[in-house]
């Protein structure tokens, strides 16, 4: 870390009062908002640029890179300097429109570009776009990335599938451009959105939001190995609970979020949160689970100990992303 990051990142600590935030898009609004969880108050407000879908921190805490998806009509990241609560100059992605999926791994920004059928990797250190890799299927929507940078996954909504790429030479010091990728593409349910990859990296789970079910995949077999009707008709997002004992399932269509059993692969509760439910967010600490309740314009607040709802928050209209800055 150079003394300039360095600086920075005692500044985002001393701004945001040494403590983690919560960071919230209202996409209806195209506002994100920094919210205290201890306090679950809103610190600030800022205007993020058209059609905010999702949101990142990147690992430093000081900067949020946010999607403006439009549905394929808008191409740029809007970047966030979150010391001084400061919007900044927007990243221009070209023809790689509909950027919507993002993740912060190793230094870059991971993001999808849905109308580009690609996903591609943006240095903040030289301020470029230094991969870009085409998936060859439709609505390429969100993506998850290993700590390794030797696997991406990406659900493909139209298309029915994930994407798993996995790296074949190359080092992650040397960036994602060296070496090769090979690519499998899953067939999972139809309206495939929602995902995660358990703790343990060994399983992904699908919310099919068509077919209202959930479709497990063997990581080291690449194959869908179960398929649980679980009727979450309009499935948006899937997260497992830190410690991967659990995988939270939203729904716009539904009044609550479904709380899945891992190993026994079954229904343990259906919390009510309001009228649907967007992004998930699992606290690090494994204390509590936030869902946008898009409708209601409020994010809830789940304790994951008791399974019940423990607050909400007012963050404007449309909540949907979510993120987590510090530990």
């Amino acid at each position: 870390m150079n003394i300039k990051t360095a600086l920075l990142a005692l500044v985002a600590a001393h701004t945001l009062g040494a403590q983690p935030a919560l960071l919230v898009l209202a996409n209806e609004d195209n506002t994100l908002s920094i919210v205290s969880p201890a306090s679950l108050k809103v610190i600030a407000t800022l205007p993020v640029g058209p059609d905010p879908h999702e949101v990142i921190a990147s690992s430093d805490g000081t900067t949020a890179y946010i999607s403006n998806y439009g549905g394929g009509a808008y191409n740029t990241l809007t970047v966030v300097d979150l010391a001084a609560k400061k919007v900044l100059p927007a990243i221009d992605l070209g023809a790689l429109r509909g950027p919507h999926g993002l993740a912060f791994v190793g230094g870059r920004v991971w993001f999808t570009a849905e109308a580009a059928k690609a996903i591609g990797s943006y240095d903040p250190a030289t301020r470029k776009i230094d991969w870009i890799m085409g998936t060859g299927q439709s609505r390429t929507h969100m993506i998850s990335v290993s700590p390794e940078l030797n696997q991406i996954v990406t659900t493909n909504v139209s298309s029915a599938s994930v994407s798993i790429l996995e790296k074949v030479g190359g080092g992650a010091a040397t960036g994602p451009s060296s070496g090769d990728w090979n690519a499998t593409v899953v067939g999972v349910g139809r309206g495939s959105e929602g995902f995660d990859v358990s703790p343990d990296g060994k399983e992904i789970w699908v919310a099919n939001a068509d077919d209202g079910t959930v479709s497990v995949i063997d990581v080291a077999s690449k194959k869908v190995v179960a398929t649980l009707a679980v009727n979450v008709q309009g499935a948006n997002r899937l997260k497992f609970t830190p410690d991967g004992r659990l995988a939270f399932v939203s729904s716009l269509n539904k009044p609550d979020v479904l709380v899945l059993d891992r190993l026994a692969r079954k229904e343990v509760k259906r919390v009510k949160v309001g009228d649907g439910a967007a992004g998930i967010l699992m606290q690090p600490d494994g204390a509590r689970a936030y869902v946008a309740c898009a409708p209601d314009g409020y994010v809830a607040v789940i304790d994951l100990h008791s399974l019940e709802v423990v607050g909400r928050i007012a963050v404007g209209q449309g909540p949907d992303g979510l993120a987590w800055v510090g530990h």
